[in-house]
């Protein structure tokens, strides 16, 4: 066991580090059993608590970000001082990104040795798909809808991350979405609450483990609680109006699902929702969050949303926003500095409870003790663990592994795909097929630029055919940072040229094109869903000259790609797949892998469809009553599909669905089962998909619900029955009073590979 001096060991007996006895110096008789429980946490938080002051309590609400260069003196003069001083008087509970075991050492070792009650700090950060070595973006793992891989990618971000001093993370992202403008997308599971809940289940626990106290876990936050996902116009921070019925159905399961998964922190929004900032809804936050939903871990704001009330106008000025979410339940304020300055004033005056100011650091404190930071608070800090676990072998294994099953076929006419392994001749062309950054993808701050595997080195690895290179021309004219500005390329055609000889004379033309890395994520909120800057002209050139072309899509959310589809015989959606994306891709390309992915969003076909979703409502008038009349629910320049539908996507075989069965075995229990077989050339995989249709009901219901999924894999004309169960959970509802109900009525069951799937079976409940 790590040693420590006698002070730290007589704190930590004292305040939670271990069952003991010691009340005082001259105490000796140590009893070192560890926490085991429950119960026990909670005594040694509420004994904590009891020695703390006002301050102290409120200090474990404050969080910063890492204020100065660790490797050099403390600072001593403004701000970054007086944040040092708080940070001494055990007036900081958490700070964000500071990585890496040298940094987070120092400053824990300030908050445990140089504060009086030497509480350690908690260390957050944005690990969204990974630390240094990156899984495909949560959208693209999404379209593998394969629940065990994603938690494995969740578990590969976790341990790598602890082992550089991280033990929190802010994530899953599990805001719902229908709006492809919205950059956040690719943070995201898509836009079906069904599917997103699964897919937010797996990823807390991949995160957390079933052990929280294990040195290779992390703490996971849901976020952003609520409806972030339905900003108006797809604007990033816009505002939110959406109905109670949507709020309940489609924003709130994921969030749900989390609690279930047991999640241990909460990360309210930017956006306001029924005319209240979420940072200060009490409904949200205390109402339906702490009490009807039962969660005990603690809530953190997001980059200064406290503060941001003022600028809503809910606010008057900070003080008034720091009384507003902390009486709303709002835990943990991140980088607003107004908890800190001016929680204590605000309880003396009577303004805020000092029980919600003891109810938040007890809900802080629980999970510092749940994290065994109590039992060791330097046990993310092996220098020796950093250096062996960071970028292993096995974690890019698994990141390969992720980034071949999010690779979704969109079209493939006349089997171009795969490629012949010999004897062909291969233009390569678009920046995007050399970058070795882009892959990375949004949110990959701890990651180093230039270190993903490019197309050209994924498809070099293939020696049988003759591959020549062109750029083409560069989708971006520079960007080094997140915080800064993308300038697309919208006017340089200088090298169109040599990209169109080398295209003339080649038997398949692969063109990789899309989006840059930071082209999509927080704050890239886009109008126009083409192909961007000049991308799309040089497409058309080299279409000219060479129609074989198989089109490989490197983006973080769903395109207009109508020209695309009307044209190219082959398209091939590959987001943006972290480390090992060039080989992911050119495994795909060239048959080692048989493409089995989903599309977890539908693809608009024009950008004045969005927002855009399978599950809508069917309105009164869905049809066009009588031929030629015009009063119905349609666009006059296009139809009401999307270009590729929800849970869309090929393989390199085909499936054939039959014998669908759909039987009611009790009030609210029903029976389907469905045969699949492999009517093609190559073993495949398919993720089989089973909406249902509420025909009527108290509260009108989708179109179509996903309510079932099985990823089932299949030999060439090999055959299996698969079997589902629906339950009450499946059947029924949310109505606008937030109560689940099931009620009886005409049901309708669909089962195929995507949801415009025509195979059904109807029951009646």
């Amino acid at each position: 066991m790590i040693k420590y001096s006698l002070k730290i060991v007589l704190i930590f007996c004292l305040f939670g580090m271990h069952s003991c006895e010691i009340i005082d110096s001259t105490t000796t008789n140590v009893n070192l059993s560890p926490i085991t429980s429950v119960e026990h946490v909670e005594q040694k938080v509420s004994a904590l608590l009891k020695q703390m002051t006002l301050e102290e309590k409120i200090g474990q609400m404050n969080q910063y970000n890492g204020f100065w260069d660790l490797t050099g003196p403390a600072p001593s003069s403004g701000n970054a001082a007086k944040k040092y001083d708080h940070l001494r008087k055990g007036y900081v509970g958490s700070m964000l990104n500071l990585r890496g075991v040298e940094n987070v050492r120092k400053i824990q070792k300030i908050a445990v040795e140089e504060t009086r009650l030497g509480i350690p700090l908690i260390i957050g950060f944005d690990v969204i798909h990974g630390y240094e070595t990156l899984s495909p973006i949560p959208l693209a793992e999404s379209a593998s809808w394969d629940l065990e891989a994603i938690k494995k990618s969740a578990e590969v971000a976790a341990e790598e991350a602890a082992a550089a001093g991280i033990n929190w993370t802010f994530a899953p992202m599990v805001d719902i979405s229908r709006d492809a403008r919205w950059g956040r997308v690719m943070e995201g599971a898509g836009e079906d609450p069904y599917l997103g809940s699964k897919i937010a289940f797996a990823r807390v626990q991949g995160f957390q483990g079933s052990d929280l106290s294990k040195h290779t876990t992390l703490a996971a936050c849901a976020k952003h609680f609520a409806a972030y996902g339905f900003p108006e116009s797809g604007r990033e921070y816009n505002t939110v109006d959406v109905g109670t019925s949507t709020l309940n159905n489609i924003v709130f399961p994921p969030f749900q699902a989390t609690i279930d998964a047991g999640v241990r922190t909460f990360m309210n929004a930017f956006n306001e929702l029924n005319g209240i900032p979420a940072t200060g809804n009490t409904n949200l936050q205390r109402t339906i969050l702490k009490d009807k939903w039962k969660f005990d871990g603690f809530v953190v704001s997001d980059w200064g949303s406290i503060e941001e009330m003022v600028t809503h106008g809910h606010a008057k000025d900070g003080k008034h926003a720091a009384q507003i979410a902390a009486n709303a339940g709002s835990d943990m304020d991140m980088e607003s500095y107004l908890y800190v300055n001016e929680l204590a004033a605000l309880v003396r005056e009577g303004k805020v409870k000092e029980a919600y100011i003891d109810d938040a650091a007890k809900r802080i404190l629980r999970v510092k003790f749940e994290l065994g930071l109590f039992d060791d608070p330097y046990k993310y800090c092996d220098e020796q663990r950093e250096k062996e676990v960071i970028g292993q072998p096995a974690f890019h294994e698994a990141a390969l592994d992720m980034a071949k099953k999010s690779i979704v076929l969109l079209k493939n006419e006349n089997q171009l795909l795969p490629l012949k392994k010999q004897g062909q001749k291969i233009a390569l062309i678009g920046a995007l097929a050399s970058d070795k950054t882009s892959p990375l993808g949004s949110w990959r701050i701890a990651a180093k630029d230039n270190t993903a595997v490019s197309v050209l080195e994924g498809m070099q690895a293939y020696t049988g055919n003759q591959l020549t290179y062109a750029k083409g021309a560069d989708v971006s004219l520079g960007q080094t940072k997140f915080i800064d500005e993308l300038k697309i390329n919208t006017t340089d055609r200088s090298e169109f040229p040599q990209a169109i000889a080398v295209a003339k004379t080649a038997d398949v033309v692969v063109m990789v094109l899309g989006e840059v890395g930071y082209q999509s994520g927080e704050a890239r909120s886009r109008t126009d869903l083409g192909l961007p800057g000049v991308q799309q002209d040089l497409l058309e050139a080299i279409y000219k000259v060479n129609k074989n072309i198989v089109l490989v899509l490197n983006n973080g959310r769903p395109l207009v790609l109508n020209w695309h589809q009307e044209h190219l015989p082959a398209i091939v959606e590959a987001w943006q797949l972290g480390t090992q994306s060039g080989n992911a891709i050119a495994k795909v390309l060239y048959g080692d892998y048989n493409p089995s992915g989903k599309l977890p969003m539908s693809f608009p076909r024009a950008v004045g469809q969005v927002p855009i979703y399978y599950n809508y409502k069917n309105t009164g008038r869905p049809l066009m009553p009588t031929p030629s009349t015009v009063f119905w629910s349609h666009y006059q320049d296009v139809e009401n599909t999307p270009l590729y539908p929800f849970g869309y996507g090929l393989s390199y075989t085909t499936f054939e669905y039959s014998a669908l069965q759909a039987k009611v075995v009790s009030d609210y229990e029903v029976n389907v089962s469905v045969t699949l077989k492999n009517t093609g050339k190559f073993t495949g995989k398919e993720v089989v998909q089973l909406y249902i249709k509420d025909h009527y009901a108290s509260v009108t219901r989708p179109v179509r619900e996903l309510k079932g999924f099985e990823l089932v894999s299949l030999e060439a004309n090999e055959s299996k029955k698969i079997e589902f169960t629906l339950s009450e959970k499946e059947l029924g509802f949310y109505d606008n009073e937030g109560n689940f109900i099931v009620e009886p009525g005409d049901f309708s069951i669909f089962v195929g590979g995507d949801s415009n799937t025509t195979l059904q079976s109807k029951i009646t409940l």
